[in-house]
């Protein structure tokens, strides 16, 4: 199609419309464009494997003529890649458009130019591949961006591999296809080798992580895509594709999780101790099922309702504007720098009780099935996290929470929930809250624990629940957050 087009730097003259040709004009900011390119317009046109029949009238009297592709904003946040042609009566006056648009482009600094790539062929519905082949190379291609693509063959191939291989000089950014498990995994690779680099203690929690200068750009090709859906606002792989080639980019914050001054993960999105932690370990025995594991476990975790006793301190982020209720969703996040946080006055609280769940939401953690996600105002770059405590209710009371997260109405009223926007917490449950080592897998009520699972019939509680970061099950219940 050709239109009557501006890019911010047109000349009139060039501007003209066909007889018959609708009277609107076309316009689009130069940020948004994502190539240009000559075309022969006596061939035909073959450019990137893409024919345009061009208008016999408009080959005769204009016979030199450009494409330009950029980005067209569809429905529900959805981008797409669309292209407009126009002609031209002097092949020096095009080529000059095409020039000009180009330096244009390479004016555009916080545009990549050269991508560290890293595939997972097994997440979601193992299609990692094919959509990275089909549906994002191309545009990378068209955008002039060179990738070096790495397929993973194993779990934490990628983290390790920038951790001490990668040459991140080379890069302006790295991204992932795969789901939220493969961007936690390249979040763990740099951001540990940022530290190590800059030698800063991991294992203290008082240290202030360093911010990495790497961007991390996703493609989602998972089963839930939440932390894509939160911060783009939709789980569709050309819609990441032109967001990462524009140059987009969101601040994100990173918690780091300590048990007894020891460093065990870090979480951009959902720390779950109860429900969601039982529930990924269930999953985790039921991987043969795929992505119906999660609603099975989920199933099978609702009706056995167990709730766990402990003490849950936290330091309330009192110099933050708004709260965990507003009705607002941020996607913006703040101006200040990821992982420095701003002085803080007050003193910790502490409450004691018996939870159905804990969550910890860093960001709205919304999906597909959840579209206002566990804390639909969470932001996203302010050095604070939603800190969820659903205390023990009735089976129905707590399925009413659930259906909330579907729903349009506030999840959070409810006598049984309480939300506080906090800079750190610590949880310990009950039976260890004088005990400095709780591991997991040795111990004894463990075992006793897990045969309660597993037999639902069973009356009694389990002591302990299991941590729920990004999708992996920590070692230890009794942590600190920070």
């Amino acid at each position: 199609m050709h239109h009557p087009f501006k890019v911010g730097f047109c000349f009139p003259k060039f501007l003209r419309r066909d007889k018959g040709e609708s009277g609107t004009s076309h316009g689009v900011s130069v940020s948004e464009i994502l190539a240009v390119r000559e075309l022969d317009v006596d061939s035909g046109t073959k450019d990137d494997g893409r024919w345009q029949k061009m208008p016999q009238k408009s080959t005769e009297a204009y016979p030199y003529a450009f494409t330009v592709s950029y980005v067209e904003r569809a429905w529900q946040h959805r981008w797409r890649c669309s292209d407009v042609t126009f002609h031209c009566l002097e092949g020096a006056l095009c080529q000059q458009w095409v020039q000009t648009i180009r330096e244009q482009l390479t004016a555009l600094t916080s545009r990549p130019k050269h991508l560290l790539v890293y595939i997972n062929p097994y997440g979601g519905k193992q299609q990692g591949e094919r959509i990275y082949e089909q549906k994002v190379a191309p545009l990378f291609t068209l955008a002039s961006i060179s990738t070096h693509v790495i397929v993973t063959e194993h779990a934490n191939h990628a983290r390790d591999h920038l951790r001490t291989e990668a040459e991140l000089k080379k890069y302006d950014g790295v991204v992932c296809v795969g789901g939220d498990g493969m961007f936690s995994e390249m979040v763990h690779g740099l951001v540990s080798r940022t530290q190590r680099d800059n030698g800063v203690d991991q294992n203290s929690p008082e240290e202030k992580l360093v911010p990495c200068t790497l961007r991390i750009g996703i493609i989602p090709a998972g089963s839930t895509d939440c932390i894509c859906y939160a911060t783009v606002g939709i789980n569709d792989p050309v819609t990441s594709a032109l967001h990462i080639i524009v140059g987009d980019a969101q601040a994100m914050d990173v918690c780091s999780v300590h048990h007894n001054n020891t460093f065990l993960r870090y979480s951009v999105s959902l720390l779950g101790y109860g429900f969601y932690g039982d529930v990924l370990a269930d999953s985790e025995r039921k991987r043969w099922m795929g992505p119906a594991r999660y609603d099975f476990s989920g199933f099978k975790t609702f009706l056995t309702h167990h709730y766990y006793e402990g003490t849950v301190s936290f330091l309330p982020a009192t110099d933050i504007l708004g709260t965990p209720r507003d009705k607002t969703r941020c996607r913006a996040g703040y101006h200040q720098p990821l992982f420095l946080l701003p002085e803080y006055k007050g003193g910790w609280r502490v409450i004691r009780g018996k939870f159905l769940a804990i969550n910890a939401a860093s960001m709205s953690c919304a999906c597909p099935r959840s579209p206002k996600g566990l804390s639909p105002a969470a932001h996203l770059a302010d050095g604070t996290t939603d800190l969820i405590l659903v205390r023990k209710c009735s089976r129905f009371n707590f399925l009413r929470h659930l259906l909330r997260h579907t729903s349009k109405y506030d999840q959070f009223d409810m006598t049984f929930v309480e939300v506080h926007r906090v800079r750190r917490f610590r949880f310990t449950p009950r039976y260890c809250q004088s005990d400095s080592e709780l591991d997991l897998r040795e111990n004894g009520k463990k075992l006793f624990s897990q045969i309660c699972r597993d037999h639902p019939a069973c009356s009694c509680s389990p002591a302990y629940s299991s941590w729920n970061c990004d999708g992996e099950i920590l070692p230890h219940a009794a942590i600190e957050v920070g």
